[in-house]
């Protein structure tokens, strides 16, 4: 069963500055729970985002346990959008695409992760215990530190 996960977010900045923070993997880990384990192995340092570049991760999603998680940009329309697809990972299928909508206030970024979990049955009933909850509260994690970056600093001047 495929399940969608959907969130927006306005960020008081530019869309250069938007696109710099998120095209770049390294900036994965800064807005990942700890406790997610979260590390980017490949090599990636200051290459811009392409279509077809593959990004090796590991991530311990559960109890701890380390697991690789290997992406691919499918899609780049730069400064408007990008698309990660789950290569080889704990999904059955993962497609997160990113977009960026520059406004008066900064730039809207929106988050459509379509995902479906293995396992068939087992999938379903992992989801409804813990998976569900477990994106939630990493995207809402996710939500308190892209405020921060980008919203807060900007109200102290």
């Amino acid at each position: 069963m495929m399940y969608r996960l959907y969130r927006e977010q306005q960020l008081n900045c530019n869309i250069e500055t938007a696109w710099e923070f998120f095209s770049s993997p390294h900036n994965l880990s800064e807005i990942t729970p700890d406790s997610m384990g979260f590390v980017v192995l490949s090599d990636v340092k200051d290459k811009p985002i392409f279509k077809g570049m593959e990004i090796d991760y590991t991530v311990s999603p559960l109890l701890g346990i380390p697991m690789r998680w290997k992406t691919i940009i499918s899609q780049v329309e730069h400064y408007k959008s990008f698309t990660d697809f789950q290569k080889k990972g704990p999904y059955k299928h993962w497609n997160h695409f990113h977009e960026f909508i520059p406004n008066e206030h900064g730039v809207l970024m929106k988050d459509t992760v379509d995902y479906e979990l293995p396992m068939g049955f087992l999938g379903k009933i992992a989801h409804q215990l813990f998976v569900k909850e477990k994106l939630k509260s990493i995207f809402d994690f996710r939500h308190r530190v892209l405020n921060d970056l980008f919203n807060n600093k900007h109200n102290e001047s």
